[in-house]
């Protein structure tokens, strides 16, 4: 229970390898499905999947509910599936319920909001740049049938007012999160931040969670982190 945001990998958006973090090196060896003691993972991402995202190219950002286009700009990172009982341990960890609003910064396929809207009736918007990702995650939402709770929008989600959110999901790099944190210190008491595989340096979580996925059978960790921050 998906951002994109500087030449890396993690779900949400992609351009060129050019990787600015070590990080991202251990990104992109589980996007091909290599554990990270070095061995292949039984749920390997198909490499024309990944080829395709890491083909993509900056274009025409499609309209959402009428929004007049605008210039896409280049995207920071390479989509990667987030398993879903892992997506499903971020919802319980973050303790979603009907009346929550779930904002996911890089939404990848929409898995993350469509499956909280679901299993836990709460509201949800997926944040994308992604053109492709932003109509892939669309088509999840119809076939999750939640399309009635939950919105897709083609934005920047460092641009974006999380304020009214009451749970963010994350799967971005460490520094990216990092950047987050004035616009994730604007949430209301309580919030909830739940981040996949990646920690927020300087900000201290709540829990720290780490599990097998049975659909890779990689270990993957999820941090959570309540409103205020707890400064480190």
């Amino acid at each position: 229970m998906m951002s994109k945001y500087e030449s890396a990998v993690r779900p949400g958006c992609g351009d060129d390898i050019r990787p600015k973090d070590l990080d991202a090196a251990s990104h992109t060896a589980r996007a091909c499905g290599i554990a990270r003691n070095g061995s292949t993972s039984r749920g390997r991402i198909r490499l024309g999947a990944m080829c395709a995202a890491l083909a993509f190219a900056a274009a025409p950002v499609l309209s959402f509910e009428g929004d007049t286009p605008k210039p896409a700009r280049t995207a920071d990172v390479v989509y990667v599936a987030t398993p879903h009982d892992v997506v499903d341990r971020m919802l319980s960890l973050a303790k979603v319920n009907s009346n929550d609003l779930v904002y996911d910064l890089g939404c990848g396929d929409g898995r993350v909001v469509a499956t909280a809207a679901r299993a836990h009736g709460c509201r949800g918007v997926g944040f994308d740049i992604n053109p492709e990702r932003v109509t892939e995650s669309r088509q999840t939402v119809q076939k999750y049938n939640v399309a009635d709770r939950v919105a897709i929008q083609q934005q920047d989600i460092f641009e974006l007012d999380l304020s009214p959110a009451s749970v963010i999901t994350l799967y971005l790099l460490p520094r990216l999160n990092v950047r987050l944190i004035p616009q994730l210190e604007q949430l209301k008491p309580g919030s909830r931040i739940v981040s996949h595989d990646f920690d927020m340096k300087g900000v201290e979580p709540d829990r720290v969670v780490e599990m097998v996925s049975k659909e890779d059978g990689v270990e993957h960790t999820i941090y959570l982190w309540t409103t205020p921050l707890k400064q480190q």
